[in-house]
């Protein structure tokens, strides 16, 4: 197949497919496996080169408790994401569906049942798009690594691949988003096959989004554990997790906080991006009480100023500059600043270009009073402490003449 040929069609309703991800803004990622028993991260098989004779056998003491995917779509709801993707088969090999490709599966060993099938079920009656990811490598599979240098196990691997992602579109209905990972071994899109395999997948899910980890340069970039904006037009969602590790780990203790969660999603929002956060549930699927709480406080912030963070927005880069009270997000004529270090009763915001017709304290619309010269806005009538009692980041609503511009230069020759 024609790659170039391949990603120019794909590109072609690539908006279109695009705009409820763009207006969602913030997923769920959720990391759960065979791993999660083990408590010692995702990548523990590996790292620790536990042979395949010792790991295996956790296929079979696997026991999660009933429908946990429930409670991760009730929990990702209530944290006001819009989606969800969750870990259909980890570099470890096990798959969390019923697949005719191998019996290393939840349906044919411990879980005895279909994992994926449950989950894509509980993103349904919580109203999430529901996406999968899947590892292209594979620890687990004979042909795994020696499919870079031996053609006949790569054919066997390319076909063990394919036919697992053609179930994973065929058998759960529309899916919102296929989230590939980890393209080792192989090191070209050629003998990954990604066109072709991509082509199939477009081809049974045509409204599906595809990330760019199959080596292609499809849909959108995933920065990982860092949210740096993409080039201006380039779709991106930067994946992040909560403590550090992926799957369950009870020892990673460095929680992110509700503020630097929040910090991670106005740098999403006002790069053009999307926040893809992640649980790691334990081996019984339940969350981590740490992750509850967080995301709950999230969710309830957001239910409050989420006008700042949903739908479509402007990238603020080059428009605005950085201050020292807050950080801002845009939308057309309409200047969001979210205020995490309360300055009192005046706040002032130097360089903006744009006349203020009005001024406002998100959530109720408390009416502030707007003095404005050609170097400096000044608001007065703010409260003494921070109004915002979840997370003390509270939202100003600027609406402007215009498209909301600030400039500030050296500062030097204004003072």
């Amino acid at each position: 197949m024609n790659v170039e040929a391949y990603l120019r069609a794909a590109a072609a309703s690539r908006e279109e497919r695009l705009r409820w991800w763009r207006e969602a803004r913030f997923g769920m990622f959720i990391h759960w496996g065979l791993y999660s028993q083990l408590g010692r991260n995702e990548w523990a098989m590996n790292r620790e080169r536990i042979p395949r004779a010792e790991y295996e056998p956790l296929a079979d003491t696997w026991r999660p408790a009933e429908r946990p995917a429930r409670e991760w779509a009730r929990l990702a709801a209530d944290a006001g994401m819009r989606y969800a993707v969750l870990t259909a088969k980890h570099h470890e090999g096990f798959c969390l569906w019923d697949t005719a490709q191998t019996d290393y599966n939840a349906v044919r060993r411990g879980p005895g049942r279909d994992l994926v099938g449950e989950f894509v079920e509980a993103c349904r009656e919580h109203g999430l798009k529901v996406g999968l990811y899947y590892s292209l490598m594979d620890w687990r599979h004979p042909d795994g690594v020696r499919c870079a240098t031996d053609d006949a196990a790569r054919r066997r691997f390319l076909d063990f691949t394919q036919g697992c992602v053609r179930e994973l579109c065929t058998q759960y209905g529309p899916i919102d988003i296929l989230w590939y990972d980890c393209h080792w071994p192989l090191r070209t899109p050629v003998q990954w096959e990604s066109a072709e395999m991509n082509a199939m997948v477009r081809a049974l899910q045509p409204g599906i989004l595809i990330n760019n980890r199959s080596m292609l340069n499809e849909d959108f970039g995933t920065p990982e554990e860092h949210v740096t904006p993409a080039a201006e037009g380039r779709a991106w969602e930067a994946c992040m997790t909560l403590n550090g590790s992926w799957g369950y780990m009870p020892s990673a203790i460095d929680w992110r906080s509700v503020r630097e969660i929040l910090a991670m999603l106005r740098t999403a929002a006002a790069g053009g991006g999307n926040l893809l956060l992640n649980i790691g549930p334990r081996p019984d699927g339940s969350v981590p009480d740490e992750a509850v709480e967080r995301l709950r406080t999230v969710g309830r912030w957001l239910g409050r100023y989420g006008d700042a963070v949903y739908g479509p927005l402007d990238r603020v880069a080059g428009r605005m500059e950085w201050m020292l009270t807050g950080q801002w997000t845009l939308r057309g004529n309409t200047a969001y600043y979210w205020v995490d270090r309360w300055p009192g009763t005046t706040l002032a915001i130097g360089g903006l270009q744009t006349p203020v017709r009005r001024a406002t304290l998100l959530p109720n619309g408390t009416e502030l009073i707007v003095e404005q010269s050609d170097r400096r806005l000044v608001l007065r009538g703010l409260p003494e402490t921070s109004p915002d009692d979840i997370a003390g980041v509270a939202v100003i609503r600027l609406e402007c003449d215009g498209p909301p511009r600030q400039v500030l230069g050296s500062g030097y020759e204004t003072l």
